[in-house]
């Protein structure tokens, strides 16, 4: 192992991540209560140019009216852009008016770590202005061809500030990529395989070697339920730790495939035991089933272990 070890600045569960748009309060009172571990709500790309302003005292509102903590969600709002002139005041007016109530800021079309910089700095000033006591963190949406070419650069630079993870944006990346597809994360079947398993398991390595989450993004078809878990497990597979939903319909969805089974954690922790019983007896090795297991095994073992510790720790 590498003398040089990154470790995650704040543990949180976020297997399905729901988006919910601040221009349509409606919303805001079913998205507490839809069973979600994260919520954002949307400035960006779900708001019209026209409802921007409405949309920002929206979400103001709710983060102060609701409580979000109390029904165990993390608590999340998408800025607009750094190129739009809505972000600067999108950032003063959230920490100013609501900056004890939020978890964290997401950063839509993050280009280069200078992007997660700017908003860290803002931050930074702001929560001295307010005097706030909770450190408010940033993730960054990675959906352009410009920040998947620096994703490594961004998670290693911003790993050591507010940086807490890193989103697959399948829908503008392909458009920035000009890439063919059928519909917002779903498959082509002219390409023979996944065409965005290369992008999204190079945003998993670097999320893994910096200790950032890796979170893949949405899946647009609400109504094909079967593509939604093939995509949320082939992101798993990869290394990701949850999924958006667009439709609070791909919430259970997404809590199933991110929540380790009962027979996967029964497994993990008879590794452990096998092998601690293995170290008792001076081997580094032992059997398991018929299969060989060691030092590798143990820490994949304590990966199922932990996240499912963390799941009944925010559910209890």
């Amino acid at each position: 192992m590498s003398h040089t070890l990154y470790e995650a600045s704040v543990l949180r569960v976020q297997r399905c991540e729901l988006a919910v748009p601040g221009s349509n309060p409606g919303m805001f009172e079913k998205a507490l209560k839809s069973g979600a571990d994260f919520i954002f709500l949307d400035l960006e790309d779900a708001v019209a140019p026209d409802d921007k302003i409405t949309a920002r005292k929206n979400v103001i509102e709710a983060l102060n009216d609701l409580d979000w903590r109390g029904h165990g969600i993390t608590i999340s709002v998408r800025i607009n852009g750094l190129d739009t002139q809505f972000m600067v005041r999108d950032v003063v007016d959230l920490i100013e008016k609501a900056g004890g109530r939020l978890d964290t800021i997401l950063i839509p079309k993050v280009g280069v770590y200078a992007d997660v910089y700017m908003v860290e700095a803002m931050l930074n000033q702001l929560e001295m202005q307010q005097g706030l006591k909770n450190r408010i963190g940033i993730e960054a949406l990675i959906e352009t061809a410009l920040g998947m070419a620096n994703v490594e650069d961004i998670a290693r630079n911003g790993a050591s500030g507010r940086l807490e993870a890193l989103h697959f944006g399948v829908a503008d990346y392909a458009a920035s990529n000009r890439a063919r597809t059928t519909n917002i994360g779903g498959l082509n079947p002219d390409y023979p395989g996944d065409q965005w398993h290369a992008a999204i398991s190079r945003m998993t390595v670097a999320c893994r070697a910096y200790a950032l989450r890796p979170i893949d993004g949405p899946f647009g078809d609400i109504k094909d339920p079967d593509g939604f878990k093939a995509a949320a497990r082939r992101a798993a597979a990869l290394g990701c730790e949850g999924k958006w939903a667009i439709h609070p319909s791909q919430i259970a969805l997404a809590n199933e495939v991110f929540t380790p089974p009962a027979t996967e954690i029964e497994k993990a922790q008879r590794i452990l035991l096998a092998l601690k019983e293995a170290a008792a007896q001076g081997k580094g090795a032992a059997a398991l089933d018929g299969r060989l297991i060691d030092a590798a095994s143990a820490r994949m073992a304590n990966n199922v272990v932990k996240m499912a510790e963390a799941m009944r720790a925010k559910s209890a």
